[in-house]
């Protein structure tokens, strides 16, 4: 007997393919991007409906996927559905909102120590504490996300916010990696992300739609959501899964390196964003945290915790 949730032992750990860097780099690419997209939507729209209407055209995007609709194990629904809170309505409720405070680029940045919360997380589920190089990381990468936020101190109480409501998202974000990766083992990234995202809907509509009734369109905030929706909420949503059930939940998170440095460009050549230097310095910072975090996974890997852990009675399974 072979419990779902764990892996075999670091040995079995396979080095990672072509297509596995794949699934880590482009979906950093199109979050880091995602930021932008939320900003110019932010035009059209509340934030209720920015989040609404890059759900709703993501669920549709998969929708036009055959494989979505392929059945899930039963015992695994009530998780999918607890996906659709942390990594769909909570978090992609959060970003939105937050700009409202801060700039894109501020967001993508803080969204480097996604990893940082990954580990965090994964520590408490496995109760387990972590090893000296995780522990260095997490002090160097929280050290790092300091920095980024400190300039904000200085902008009143509205910026102070807007972190708050991007490191609460990250927090969701940490134990959906960790939830993800056996629920897209078991069951596969399409059809576990499409539920998750029709869940996602759901909980989103109340606000979200008469906010997308009142929408006023223009050419450059539809394309910012048909992008977002489609690539960022759709496409590189799966990607994650994919290689969180290829590479485990810590290999997958990696994947955020990108964003910050994607949302930091685009920030500043296209919105003209203005970025003091300590908080592209703590950008940096933390993503060498990040990367410390993960080196150890890569030299020795350790089988990667999932969420599935902190439910009393978890059965075994051949």
């Amino acid at each position: 007997m072979k419990s779902p949730v764990l892996d075999g032992p670091a040995s079995d750990t396979p080095a990672l393919t072509t297509f596995d860097w794949l699934l880590l780099i482009l979906p950093g690419i199109i979050w880091g991007a995602s930021f932008l997209f939320i900003a110019e939507g932010l035009h059209a729209m509340g934030p209720n409906g920015v989040t609404f209407t890059r759900i709703a055209i993501g669920f549709l995007t998969l929708s036009l996927v055959p494989g979505v609709r392929q059945p899930v194990v039963r015992e695994d629904r009530a998780r999918i559905a607890w996906l659709g809170v942390l990594w769909i309505a909570f978090p992609l409720s959060m970003f939105p909102l937050a700009e409202q405070h801060v700039s894109s680029a501020m967001t993508g940045m803080l969204n480097g120590a996604t990893p940082l919360f990954t580990a965090i997380v994964a520590g408490l589920l496995m109760r387990r504490a972590p090893s000296r190089m995780v522990i260095v990381g997490l002090l160097v990468g929280l050290a790092g996300a300091v920095l980024v936020a400190l300039p904000t101190l200085d902008d009143g109480g509205s910026s102070v916010t807007g972190v708050l409501l991007i490191l609460a998202a990250l927090v969701s974000y940490g134990f959906a990696i960790n939830l993800a990766r056996p629920l897209q083992q078991r069951n596969g990234a399409l059809p576990v992300i499409w539920r998750a995202l029709g869940v996602g809907l759901i909980l989103t509509a109340p606000l979200g739609a008469p906010a997308l009734a009142a929408a006023e369109w223009s050419l450059r905030p539809l394309a910012a959501m048909l992008a977002l929706g489609a690539l960022g909420t759709g496409v590189a949503n799966v990607m994650v899964a994919t290689a969180a059930g290829r590479a485990g939940a810590t290999r997958a998170s990696a994947t955020t390196f990108l964003i910050p440095v994607v949302a930091l460009i685009l920030g500043v050549v296209v919105r003209h964003e203005q970025v003091a230097a300590v908080s592209v310095l703590g950008c940096a910072i933390c993503l060498v945290g990040a990367w410390l975090i993960n080196a150890p996974a890569r030299r020795t890997p350790a089988p990667e915790p999932c969420i599935a852990l902190a439910h009393e009675g978890a059965t075994e399974r051949s």
